[in-house]
């Protein structure tokens, strides 16, 4: 069997589907995978079948992403929290699938503070949480009869917290943006830095334009010239010429929401200059692309093709969020160093 033939093989063995950085179209071949024989002729189909499901999937999320998060406030937060929860629920049903038994009740309950306090509290106030979670855990888990899963227990329980509830925490710092340079800088700042209320709607889509249009021009530039592997030990199918695609599409995505927001919103956008248009998106691609291959490897490990299925085409919350969780922290601590920077008079 060719290579790219055993590439394919893994994958029926394994259970997972091509993804965002896919090398591109196979030769049509046969391969058994133990009680079923996978044949590789039909698998276009079943991509197309696939990619239908995504783009449906893809149509009631967007406008309703775009909507809550004009919103922004307590429905806004309260959708993160929810997306959160199952994305950690998810998680914990991963690693369960390892045999660690996480403590599922003071994991989703700690992940819960954690983005509340993101909303009411400060990134103090969330540190403070993270450190009594981890506390908690310990105490919860010497209070179990049997003690030889402890460690997976606790390190599992609290990186769920981690993981999830903490990265996803950034959106709602994010999108209340005027509230954390507020609370680091004082009031005078928000009006120096040209700040709003409305600031967080520009940052958060133009934090989800780069990372989604990374994995789309991905996805579309694996296919047509993905030759070369980006981490084959983790995701055969991802590749070098698909990674650098993302790449591209990615700045050019969020490039162009700043170029609409700075026409016809532009007081929502005057916050970031175009000289750090670019190079920020340039980190959040790559930010993302490094997410997608954690959930990749998290996925493999547990020898799961998807971490959930609620979303059609797409896998579960954990599936879709796995870029964004890294971007919305990449995004806000960058922007917080460059209000430093001006703030100090640099």
């Amino acid at each position: 069997m060719s290579e790219a033939g055993d590439r394919e093989a893994v994958h029926s063995v394994v259970g997972e589907e091509p993804d965002a950085t896919a090398l591109g179209p196979e030769e049509p071949e046969a391969a058994s995978d133990g009680d079923e024989t996978v044949d590789f002729a039909n698998k276009p189909e079943r991509k197309k079948s696939d990619l239908a499901l995504r783009l449906g999937t893809a149509a009631v999320l967007i406008p309703f992403v775009l909507w809550i998060i004009s919103v922004g406030g307590w429905p806004f937060t309260g959708v993160v929290m929810l997306f959160g929860l199952i994305a950690q629920f998810e998680f914990y049903n991963m690693i369960e699938s390892k045999g660690a038994k996480p403590l599922r009740l003071w994991g989703i309950g700690f992940g819960a503070a954690v983005m509340a306090v993101a909303y009411f509290g400060s990134e103090y106030s969330a540190t403070l949480l993270m450190t009594a979670s981890l506390l908690v855990m310990m105490v919860a888990q010497l209070r179990k009869a049997q003690i030889s899963e402890s460690l997976a227990s606790i390190s599992g329980t609290f990186f769920g917290v981690f993981y999830v509830a903490w990265l996803i925490s950034h959106a709602i710092l994010l999108r209340n943006f005027d509230h954390s340079i507020a609370q680091l800088f004082g009031t005078d700042a928000v009006a120096a830095l040209g700040v709003t209320p409305e600031t967080g709607i520009f940052l958060m889509i133009y934090t989800l334009a780069a990372v989604i249009g990374c994995d789309a021009g991905a996805y579309f530039a694996g296919r047509a010239w993905g030759k070369r592997p980006l981490a084959p030990e983790v995701s055969p199918n991802k590749s070098v010429e698909g990674a650098i695609g993302g790449v591209v599409a990615g700045i050019a995505c969020a490039s162009l929401i700043k170029l609409v927001f700075d026409l016809l919103w532009p007081e929502m956008s005057a916050a970031m200059p175009w000289t750090i248009v670019v190079p920020f998106a340039f980190v959040l691609t790559i930010v993302g692309i490094i997410g997608d291959l954690v959930e990749s490897l998290l996925k493999r490990d547990a020898d799961m093709k998807d971490a959930g299925s609620l979303l059609p085409g797409m896998g579960g919350v954990l599936d879709r969020i796995d870029a964004p969780l890294l971007g919305f922290p990449a995004i806000y601590y960058m922007l917080i160093g460059w209000a430093t920077f001006q703030v100090a008079g640099f």
